[in-house]
Protein backbone atom coordinates (compact mmCIF):
# COMPACT_ATOMS: atom_id res chain seq x y z
CA UNK A 1 0.00 0.00 0.00
CA UNK A 2 1.50 3.73 -0.89
CA UNK A 3 2.26 5.63 1.85
CA UNK A 4 -0.23 8.08 1.31
CA UNK A 5 -3.11 5.90 1.37
CA UNK A 6 -2.44 4.88 4.79
CA UNK A 7 -1.73 8.47 5.94
CA UNK A 8 -5.21 9.07 4.27
CA UNK A 9 -7.10 6.27 5.51
CA UNK A 10 -5.65 7.02 9.00
CA UNK A 11 -7.18 10.92 9.16
CA UNK A 12 -10.55 9.66 7.50
CA UNK A 13 -10.11 7.58 10.36
CA UNK A 14 -9.56 10.02 12.58
CA UNK A 15 -12.35 12.51 11.55
CA UNK A 16 -14.93 9.17 11.69
CA UNK A 17 -13.73 9.38 15.53
CA UNK A 18 -13.92 12.70 15.99
CA UNK A 19 -17.20 12.72 14.64
CA UNK A 20 -18.56 9.93 16.36
CA UNK A 21 -17.96 11.13 19.64
CA UNK A 22 -15.59 12.97 22.14
CA UNK A 23 -12.22 12.74 22.49
CA UNK A 24 -10.48 14.56 25.18
CA UNK A 25 -7.12 13.68 24.21
CA UNK A 26 -4.61 12.89 21.64
CA UNK A 27 -3.80 9.68 24.20
CA UNK A 28 -7.57 8.60 23.93
CA UNK A 29 -7.53 9.00 19.62
CA UNK A 30 -4.16 6.92 19.62
CA UNK A 31 -6.18 4.03 21.73
CA UNK A 32 -9.11 4.09 19.63
CA UNK A 33 -6.39 4.35 16.50
CA UNK A 34 -4.76 1.43 18.00
CA UNK A 35 -7.85 -0.38 18.13
CA UNK A 36 -8.82 -0.04 14.29
CA UNK A 37 -4.99 -0.95 13.32
CA UNK A 38 -3.37 1.80 13.21
CA UNK A 39 -0.30 1.90 15.13
CA UNK A 40 1.09 5.63 15.48
CA UNK A 41 3.02 8.01 17.20
CA UNK A 42 1.88 10.92 19.31
CA UNK A 43 3.81 13.46 16.67
CA UNK A 44 1.75 11.60 13.62
CA UNK A 45 -1.81 11.91 15.36
CA UNK A 46 -0.90 15.79 16.47
CA UNK A 47 0.36 16.40 12.42
CA UNK A 48 -3.09 14.51 11.69
CA UNK A 49 -5.16 16.88 13.17
CA UNK A 50 -3.83 19.99 12.26
CA UNK A 51 -3.83 18.49 8.59
CA UNK A 52 -7.43 17.73 8.71
CA UNK A 53 -8.22 21.31 10.86
CA UNK A 54 -9.26 19.51 14.24
CA UNK A 55 -9.73 21.44 16.72
CA UNK A 56 -10.48 21.90 20.68
CA UNK A 57 -14.01 22.81 21.79
CA UNK A 58 -15.84 22.90 25.25
CA UNK A 59 -18.97 21.49 24.74
CA UNK A 60 -21.04 21.04 28.57
CA UNK A 61 -18.08 21.82 30.23
CA UNK A 62 -16.20 19.21 28.51
CA UNK A 63 -13.17 19.76 26.20
CA UNK A 64 -12.83 17.56 23.02
CA UNK A 65 -12.14 17.40 19.35
CA UNK A 66 -14.28 18.80 16.77
CA UNK A 67 -13.81 18.95 12.59
CA UNK A 68 -14.05 22.65 11.03
CA UNK A 69 -17.57 21.45 9.42
CA UNK A 70 -18.91 20.96 13.28
CA UNK A 71 -17.00 24.46 14.55
CA UNK A 72 -18.53 26.89 11.38
CA UNK A 73 -22.33 25.86 11.37
CA UNK A 74 -24.46 29.07 10.69
CA UNK A 75 -25.53 29.08 13.98
CA UNK A 76 -21.72 29.16 14.77
CA UNK A 77 -21.05 31.71 17.70
CA UNK A 78 -20.10 35.37 17.30
CA UNK A 79 -16.97 36.64 17.91
CA UNK A 80 -17.88 37.98 21.25
CA UNK A 81 -18.75 34.77 22.53
CA UNK A 82 -15.78 33.06 21.40
CA UNK A 83 -13.05 35.42 22.61
CA UNK A 84 -14.98 34.76 26.08
CA UNK A 85 -14.66 31.14 26.12
CA UNK A 86 -11.14 31.31 24.68
CA UNK A 87 -9.15 34.17 24.77
CA UNK A 88 -6.72 34.22 27.94
CA UNK A 89 -4.88 37.74 26.59
CA UNK A 90 -4.84 40.05 23.65
CA UNK A 91 -2.03 42.03 23.36
CA UNK A 92 -0.44 44.56 20.98
CA UNK A 93 3.49 44.21 19.20
CA UNK A 94 3.00 46.80 16.65
CA UNK A 95 0.98 46.76 13.98
CA UNK A 96 0.03 42.68 15.40
CA UNK A 97 -2.31 42.02 17.40
CA UNK A 98 -1.39 38.82 19.40
CA UNK A 99 -4.34 36.83 20.87
CA UNK A 100 -3.79 33.92 23.47
CA UNK A 101 -6.05 30.76 23.62
CA UNK A 102 -5.81 27.56 25.94
CA UNK A 103 -3.75 25.05 23.34
CA UNK A 104 -5.78 24.04 19.96
CA UNK A 105 -8.09 26.87 20.31
CA UNK A 106 -7.00 29.62 18.41
CA UNK A 107 -8.81 28.45 15.19
CA UNK A 108 -12.08 29.16 16.86
CA UNK A 109 -11.11 32.49 17.15
CA UNK A 110 -8.78 33.11 14.00
CA UNK A 111 -12.46 31.63 12.28
CA UNK A 112 -14.62 34.17 13.93
CA UNK A 113 -12.39 36.64 13.17
CA UNK A 114 -12.00 36.33 9.41
CA UNK A 115 -15.97 35.88 9.48
CA UNK A 116 -16.66 38.89 10.78
CA UNK A 117 -15.29 40.86 8.02
CA UNK A 118 -13.47 43.87 10.53
CA UNK A 119 -12.42 46.16 7.92
CA UNK A 120 -9.07 46.86 10.09
CA UNK A 121 -7.93 43.33 9.89
CA UNK A 122 -5.16 43.13 6.81
CA UNK A 123 -5.10 39.11 7.86
CA UNK A 124 -4.80 36.51 10.41
CA UNK A 125 -2.13 33.85 10.86
CA UNK A 126 -3.15 30.80 13.71
CA UNK A 127 -1.06 28.55 15.23
CA UNK A 128 -1.94 26.34 17.98
CA UNK A 129 -2.72 28.96 20.95
CA UNK A 130 -1.68 32.19 19.37
CA UNK A 131 -3.11 34.39 16.56
CA UNK A 132 -1.57 37.04 15.07
CA UNK A 133 -4.29 39.97 13.98
CA UNK A 134 -2.15 42.43 10.97
CA UNK A 135 -3.40 45.69 11.19
CA UNK A 136 -2.76 48.44 8.70
CA UNK A 137 -0.86 50.51 11.66
CA UNK A 138 0.48 50.25 15.19
CA UNK A 139 -2.42 52.65 16.31
CA UNK A 140 -5.42 50.65 14.17
CA UNK A 141 -3.73 47.79 16.21
CA UNK A 142 -4.10 49.25 19.59
CA UNK A 143 -7.80 50.30 18.92
CA UNK A 144 -8.64 46.66 17.67
CA UNK A 145 -7.14 45.36 20.93
CA UNK A 146 -8.70 47.33 23.27
CA UNK A 147 -12.02 46.85 21.27
CA UNK A 148 -11.79 42.94 21.41
CA UNK A 149 -10.81 42.89 25.49
CA UNK A 150 -13.99 45.18 25.85
CA UNK A 151 -15.73 41.72 23.61
CA UNK A 152 -13.93 39.22 25.81
CA UNK A 153 -15.02 41.04 29.07
CA UNK A 154 -11.35 41.60 29.50
CA UNK A 155 -11.14 45.15 31.76
CA UNK A 156 -7.50 45.88 30.69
Amino acid sequence: MHMNDLKERRQHAIADLIRGGSLASQEQLAERLADLGFAVTQATISRDLEQIGAVKVRRAGQHSYALPDQVQTPAAPRLAAVLRDFARSIETAANLVVIKTPPGSAHLIGVALDQSDQSEIVGTICGDDTIFVACGSDAVAAALATRLRAESGMLH
